[in-house]
């Protein structure tokens, strides 16, 4: 770790509800994977897995040593402790996550209205981050993130997240504007160039079934019903570019 270490009161915080960051805004270098429906009226049951990368392991159980937070051998990732933490998210229905391994989780997600998921509380329309649009002759979804919206975003699941993104200095937590190779080098010259090369390589994949045969997709693939993406894990935590995603269906 070449030395640093967060603070200690960011470091207790972040053990309880690390796992939520791995889900839908990725911190470490991860895999994760998320399949699941787009109903009629924007429901959405979601399965979601998240395992850590080995050099990210062993940087969380150097993390939680110094801090006297976790044994050895036990759970870096606490199935039943995050799923209490990402169900007071806006939108979000239930949650049930159960570990597979000591660094690895999995469990369904559902969301009664997608288009409330980390929606702004302030009685305005569409203040979340995912449109939905539904018709009778079809609809349509779309994602939009960006260096403007991501840590308000990030605020809504959890300002301990984003505390502890912050000590990281992750543009999605602080804002500020930062290439990817100018973060990845950051990173390399705090944690290591191990930890820096998992995040590069590392992606977050989703598979989402929606209501009706889709038609097109910005910003991946598709074939029937189903839509199919693939984004580098860079991209999200720095936000060098918008991302932007959707997709029509009939």
């Amino acid at each position: 770790m070449n030395g640093f270490c967060p603070p200690e009161p960011l470091l207790r915080r972040f053990f309880v509800i690390f796992g939520l960051c791995l889900i839908f805004l990725p911190l470490f270098s991860c895999a994760s994977r998320i399949n699941g429906a787009l109903g009629e009226g924007g429901r959405a049951d979601l399965l979601v897995s998240a395992s850590l990368q080995p050099r990210t392991m062993a940087l969380i159980r150097s993390l939680s040593a110094v801090a006297g937070s976790a044994s050895a051998d036990g759970p870096i990732l606490n199935g039943p402790a995050l799923a209490r933490s990402m169900s007071a998210a806006p939108g979000v229905e239930s949650v049930s996550f159960s570990n597979t391994a000591p660094a690895a989780v999995e469990g369904p997600v559902r969301i009664a209205k997608i288009s409330d998921f980390l929606a702004v509380a302030d009685g305005r329309t569409g203040g979340g981050f995912i449109g939905f649009e539904q018709g009778v002759s079809g609809g349509r979804c779309t994602i939009k993130l960006s260096l403007d919206s991501g840590p308000r975003l990030l605020s809504l699941i959890s300002p301990e997240i984003a505390d502890y993104l912050s000590v990281l200095m992750a543009p999605l937590a602080t804002g500020e504007a930062l290439g990817k190779a100018e973060y990845l080098a950051l990173v390399s010259s705090v944690y290591g160039r191990g930890i820096a090369d998992e995040i590069s390589q590392s992606s977050i994949r989703a598979s989402i079934e929606f209501p009706g045969p889709v038609q097109s997709v910005k910003g991946g693939i598709f074939s029937g019903r189903r839509a199919d993406f693939t984004i580098p894990l860079p991209d999200i935590l720095v936000l060098e570019s918008p991302l932007s995603y959707e997709v029509i269906w009939r």
